[in-house]
């Protein structure tokens, strides 16, 4: 079996496999029983500073540049202890240690069975097989950005370690400490301690990677040892749906399992991008990766290394995306900034008198293009600043300010959940296809709403109701129309007819669900 062979194998569970709408992200780190240990040819800085460019502007070799960062990149292989109960499909019920394997109705089946059922069983007087803890190690990639010994890399290459070891350039090893981890950010700040100072690489700005420009990438793939790849920056703010903080770089670099952490740099040798997930349908590189931000990456470092931990602001509201149709029935010219869907009145949001309904533009003086640009511009606030925030409330932008607030626990400036899926009254509307009921003791009873519920209930819907596109099903409560809050079945009746007839045939709806709000735009042009 080839050394590459070898290392694939090593590789055992990796991490989980995600897919999102006809996407698959793979977090690269892998998890190994016993790998073998591999290292490549050493590497000695050179002095230029980024490689020669030839007249249309590709490098002619990323030589130098491998040469001057390579000593700086790190293989970590960190220990976690399996307690052999089968969890890890080495127990009784996996495949265990079996010294050879035949395929399915093979001749030498039956000959063999009872051999193997004994293998399985082990030789213990109460016919179980021994109960026998075993060490895996995950394999993956760092980075070091201090001499003094601080490696950066992937949370989930460490993540429940028992035991950390970093192998340098030169095939030294050393044991490493944890210094802080960061899983919202899948980052970890590791240190080891050497009597000489280590080579070591410096952050650039992630903010002035272009698409198309050029980045290496180098690493520790399948366990093989200091491999580097190039590529070019194909796409910037992308969101794999891996954390509230998503604003991945996605480059097509080669990078595999086992490349977790390791470092993206630019053609000056800065590092660009920690390598933390590749599109994989098949496990292995198809040339779309997704590396960290190093501008995200370096405020979450320094707050590891200072304190341990990471400190994030909080503001207290939940959003949700503005669509076409929100957009129209909210009076924006397109669709941007994240709707506030509910508000916590403790928050720092509900003392600075943000409200369900209003539009967050702004955050202290950066735009709110989408939803997920808000997580992040609040979670970089330190608690106790003071931000000012751009709303839209009833067609009008005005400026509230805000104290923000330290993020507890999970909290995170949350996004309202999917929407509302698809499923007597007093009022039939048929713009909207609905019977509408007062929210009386026989609906509370009837649809199991809460006695504080107020509103009106969606009773029923015809099968071409313009309400079940938005996923509104019966139990529903409408709360409110437009800006006004409703408690009779005709005034959404009567609400929803003029709008038809109106230049914007678009009806703004808080519905309430299970006690969580969400605006629903209900497009009434063809009613």
């Amino acid at each position: 079996m080839s050394n590459a062979a070898k290392g694939e194998a090593a590789s055992g569970r990796h991490a989980d496999l995600f897919r999102r709408t006809a996407r698959a992200a793979l977090i690269l780190g892998g998890l190994a029983i016993i790998p073998p240990s591999i290292a490549l040819t050493q590497m000695h800085p050179a002095n230029a500073d980024q490689p020669a460019l030839l007249q249309d502007g590709r490098p002619a070799s990323f030589a130098d540049l491998a040469q001057k960062v390579a000593p700086a990149v790190v293989n970590i292989s960190s220990t976690h202890r399996m307690d052999g109960s089968g969890a890890d499909g080495m127990g009784p019920d996996g495949p265990g240690d079996l010294p050879f394997a035949f395929p399915p109705g093979s001749p030498f089946e039956e000959f063999l069975r009872p051999f193997l059922e004994q293998h399985r069983r082990g030789f213990g007087q109460d016919g179980q097989r021994p109960v026998r803890p075993r060490n895996a190690t995950s394999l993956g990639s760092g980075f070091i950005i201090d001499p003094a010994g601080y490696i950066v890399t992937n949370n989930h290459v460490i993540e429940g370690a028992s035991e950390i070891t970093v192998t340098l350039n030169d095939d030294t090893e050393l044991p490493a400490k944890l210094i802080g981890t960061d899983p919202k950010t899948d980052i970890a700040l590791l240190k080891v301690e050497t009597e000489r100072k280590l080579p070591s690489v410096a952050w650039g700005d992630s903010d002035k990677a272009r698409v198309g420009d050029w980045v290496m990438a180098v690493g520790n793939p399948f366990g093989l040892g200091g491999t580097v790849t190039a590529g070019i920056v194909s796409a910037r703010g992308r969101d794999i749906q891996e954390g509230p903080f998503d604003d991945f770089i996605q480059i097509d670099a080669a990078i595999n399992r086992g490349n977790s952490g390791g470092p993206t740099f630019d053609l000056a040798g800065n590092v660009v991008g920690i390598n933390t997930a590749i599109y994989s349908p098949s496990g292995g590189s198809v040339g779309i990766g997704f590396a960290i931000p190093s501008n995200l990456a370096r405020d979450v470092v320094a707050q590891l290394r200072e304190n341990g931990t990471v400190e994030r602001g909080w503001l207290g509201v939940e959003i949700q995306q503005v669509t076409p149709d929100l957009a129209q029935g909210l009076g924006l010219d397109e669709p941007r900034g994240a709707l506030v869907a509910n508000v916590d009145p403790a928050s720092p949001a509900g003392q600075a008198g943000i409200e369900a309904g209003d539009v967050i533009l702004g955050f202290d003086g950066s735009a709110v293009k989408e939803l997920r640009d808000l997580p992040r511009l609040v979670a970089a606030a330190k608690p106790g600043d003071k931000a000012e925030i751009l709303v839209l409330r009833g067609g009008r932008e005005q400026t509230l300010n805000a104290t923000i607030g330290r993020m507890e626990n999970d909290a995170v400036v949350a996004s309202a959940g999917p929407a509302p899926e698809s499923s007597g009254g007093i009022v039939v509307s048929d713009v909207l296809g609905a019977r509408l009921a007062p929210l009386d003791d026989t609906a509370r009873q009837r649809f199991g709403l809460a006695d504080d519920a107020a509103g009106v209930v969606v009773a029923d819907l015809a099968d071409n109701s313009p309400l079940l596109e938005q996923g509104i099903r019966p139990g529903d409560v409408i709360v409110k129309v437009g800006d006004r809050l409703v408690s009779k079945p005709a005034e959404i009746a009567e609400a929803a007819l003029k709008v038809r007839d109106s230049a914007k045939p678009v009806l703004l709806m808080l519905v309430n669900r299970d006690g969580r709000d969400r605006f629903v735009a209900v497009n009434l042009k063809d009613a």
